[in-house]
């Protein structure tokens, strides 16, 4: 891409504008790194809150089973995410190459600022879908399905947020689907806690994912991309109250339904009360504050997935 835009977009050192300081800006061969940016690498949050739903759920399953977790199974989705959270990005930034050349926090992106064509974007999402691909075959024939069903609702992400305020959602379906491939992992199939874990890690993207798209709000007005921080506005408090409130009780009720104790009551009431603490901080006209309120929910996801795994071994 040339022109006004993508030269806007450029920055002496090929970083995102919202992303420096890190590792691959640092340490990383050079060549490399539009790559490691595309498949955001340099901002490992995103692969936290897509991982983070495939542990509690293999968590939850082991709970129901009255065992420890399996450990391969924790470190295939580990695996898993990175790889697929990279080819997910990489998709989204080839669909939306166009919007983000006209948005200050998206046009140093390495697509909009000319750093990776279109074409080796492309290759590079076959390479990193190839990997995915390695992995989810180490599972059984039930969770490949739904792995491979997941694809669906990726590929339609990046065109929700022009028809619909509510892109979160199809963000939620996606991010969520671990919360349903721990289990199908462990059993091969899938049973009431896993859809009520879906369901509350559904609310969960909902609710963070607003608080990360006040950082567009304006931009997003101006060139008409449509989100929940558009829609919600002054209301934002209120509604993140309500997603996180249904998340706990969602999470809760799979917690209940599959079996588990006093432990994960524990774990639960400090997600909860994470959860609360960012309502109260959140001020939606500060970005750097929405920023890092975002980021937080890899510490509540962990305090939960640590109660569940605790509840698991005692």
């Amino acid at each position: 891409m040339t022109g006004p835009a993508a030269e806007a977009g450029r920055r002496a050192d090929g970083s995102v504008a919202d992303s420096t300081g890190n590792w691959v800006d640092g340490l990383a061969p050079a060549w490399t790194r539009p790559y490691l940016r595309l498949a955001r690498a340099d901002r490992p949050i995103g692969s936290w809150l897509l991982l983070l739903p495939c542990w509690w759920s293999a968590a939850l399953a082991a709970v129901a089973a009255g065992t420890k977790p399996n450990f391969w199974h924790i470190v295939l989705f580990a695996i898993g995410t990175v790889v697929m959270r990279g080819a997910g990005c990489t998709w989204n930034d080839i669909a939306d190459r166009d919007l983000d050349a006209l948005v200050e926090r998206t046009r140093s992106r390495p697509i909009p600022s000319g750093q990776v064509s279109v074409k080796a974007a492309f290759v590079f999402l076959g390479l990193q879908a190839l990997v995915g691909l390695i992995v989810l075959l180490q599972f059984n024939g039930f969770a490949i399905g739904a792995g491979i069903a997941s694809l669906v609702i990726v590929a339609a992400y990046p065109f929700a947020k022009r028809f619909t305020y509510w892109p979160q959602v199809v963000l939620g379906l996606a991010f969520s689907w671990g919360a349903l491939m721990g289990w199908a992992a462990f059993f091969g199939r899938l049973d009431a806690p896993a859809y009520l874990l879906y369901a509350g890690s559904i609310a969960w993207v909902i609710a963070y994912d607003t608080m990360y798209a006040h950082q567009d709000r304006e931009d997003d007005a101006l060139i008409g991309v449509k989100s929940t921080a558009r829609l919600f506005g002054a209301n934002t408090k209120p509604m993140l109250a309500l997603f996180f409130t249904l998340a706990v009780v969602l999470i809760g009720l799979a917690g209940w339904s599959a079996g588990a104790g006093w432990i994960f009551a524990i774990g639960l009431g400090a997600f909860a009360a994470h959860l609360a603490w960012q309502v109260w901080r959140l001020d939606i006209d500060d970005p750097a504050l929405c920023l890092a309120l975002f980021k937080s929910n890899r510490d509540a996801g962990l305090i939960l997935f640590a109660a569940l795994v605790l509840d698991a071994i005692f």
